[in-house]
């Protein structure tokens, strides 16, 4: 079945693969062997290290997909699956340009979801700064609908602060002020981000931020969006004004959430760990509650930095630091690494507490589905609801992240054709056949063996 599915999806021509079987009968030692039988696995492994094929296109072959273009794309590798579609990693096939396309399911190709989908291509389409991700082309092949955006080699803060630990003050200081530069050309045409946290950062192996997944985005003083009496966003990063009132978000809103990924970026924990989605919401609203203080967590942090952070989350907006330009302002001193930065007195209204024992094992917690808490990997979702009412994803959506050496078990495949008969299958039409021939045929020789005996006794 291989082998036909990798004639029909024209990745590679019959010429290629026929060089491929050859290398794969080769052994390690002596001349080839014409009649061993070559196996999927070992033809798919072959294919891949002599470049005819990435490993995802070889996975999909192995199961009778055949479809790896979406327009003028050629579908490389699957990157993510987001609250709003699969994020796949293509190649344009004439310009050789990597990109990332987000593509809307074909189960979610109802009115409402094309709706959304569209908007936020026309919302990413007015977009452009160097730290937020560019959208290049949009476009649908029959019935799939596709975004095409840049592609980032990285990964995405979350990922990045999961593995490898809290960042350092300067580390962090350079990544979040990238985002609020990015955010910052988003405010001035208009945009509020809505969503913003740590996986909605990507980090390339430079140091380059980006800020993605604008499709939660909406104009300020805009009245026509359908979300605007919804609470979107991220527990663990939303701003309290988002909670009370979801059409009072501003630009302000961001900034609070922009804070707390960079309490996170520095600490490794998000500002209220553990608990429900509603016991979240009260201490991002209770003015009687901070979150635990920084250097408790890094003592490499000064308390200048602090008050950064403190400033940004502020959860008066009017008390917040106002525009995300001057979030930027506020960094800049700290992303010079050999800058210094003398020790002053504690003005943070986060006072050190005592450590709970616990705390410092303590992981991000996630809503299950009967209300419980879990130890999950993934960040708290909150999906759209009236306002007034909170509600979170049993599982993360994953972000949009472009990393992708993590491939899931089973990629999905691209909405399209339905796979070719599976391999296993392969033997039932050949025999069927030879049935429908044998049995009348057994038949008729039985009908014929007879009549010649009866005649021979009379």
């Amino acid at each position: 079945m291989l082998q036909r599915a990798a004639i029909l999806s024209k990745l590679v021509s019959q010429e290629q693969l026929d060089e491929a079987i050859r290398a794969a009968r080769q052994p390690a030692i002596g001349p080839p062997a014409p009649r061993v039988e070559v196996t999927d696995p070992q033809l798919a492994r072959q294919m891949v290290d002599m470049g005819m094929v990435t490993t995802y296109q070889a996975e999909q072959l192995r199961e009778g997909r055949t479809k790896f273009t979406l327009g003028d794309y050629l579908i490389t590798d699957f990157i993510a699956q987001g609250g709003m579609g699969q994020v796949f990693k293509a190649e344009h096939r004439l310009m050789g340009r990597e990109v990332a396309i987000k593509v809307l399911p074909q189960s979610r190709s109802n009115p409402s979801s094309i709706d959304s989908f569209t908007r936020e291509i026309r919302t990413q389409a007015i977009l452009d700064h160097d730290n937020l991700v560019r959208a290049f082309d949009a476009g649908h092949d029959g019935n799939v609908y596709y975004l095409v955006t840049e592609y980032v080699p990285g990964v995405d803060l979350r990922r990045l602060v999961k593995s490898r630990g809290p960042l350092s003050m300067y580390q962090a200081a350079s990544i979040v002020r990238q985002a609020a530069l990015g955010l910052a050309s988003a405010h001035n045409k208009g945009l509020i981000h809505r969503d913003v946290k740590p996986g909605n950062i990507l980090v390339t192996p430079e140091g380059r931020a980006k800020v993605s997944d604008l499709g939660l985005a909406g104009f300020l003083a805009s009245d026509d969006d359908p979300r605007a009496n919804k609470i979107v966003g991220t527990a663990d990063y939303i701003s309290p004004e988002q909670i009370k009132a979801p059409e009072s978000a501003t630009s302000a809103s961001d900034i609070y959430s922009l804070g707390c990924t960079l309490y996170y970026a520095i600490t490794g924990k998000v500002p209220y760990p553990g608990g429900t989605t509603r016991d979240k919401a009260r201490r991002h609203l209770s003015l009687d509650e901070t979150p635990w203080h920084p250097r408790r967590l890094n003592p490499g942090v000064s308390e200048e930095f602090v008050e950064v952070i403190a400033d940004m989350m502020e959860k008066d907006p009017h008390a917040r630091i106002q525009t995300a330009q001057d979030v930027a302002n506020r960094l800049e001193p700290f992303t010079q690494e050999s800058a210094p930065i003398p020790a002053a007195e504690a003005r943070s209204p986060w006072m050190p507490p005592p450590l709970p024992a616990s705390f410092a094992n303590a992981e991000d917690l996630q809503i299950t589905q009967d209300g419980t808490s879990g130890s999950m990997e993934g960040e708290g979702e909150l999906r759209e609801v009236d306002s007034g009412n909170l509600s979170q994803a049993t599982q993360s959506q994953g972000s949009s992240s472009q990393e992708t050496n993590r491939p899931p078990p089973l990629p999905p495949a691209l909405p399209g054709l339905p796979p070719l008969e599976h391999k296993r299958n392969g033997w039932v039409w050949p025999v069927t056949l030879a049935l429908m021939i044998a049995v009348p045929l057994s038949m008729l020789l039985g009908a014929l063996v007879t009549v010649v005996v009866m005649l021979l006794l009379r």
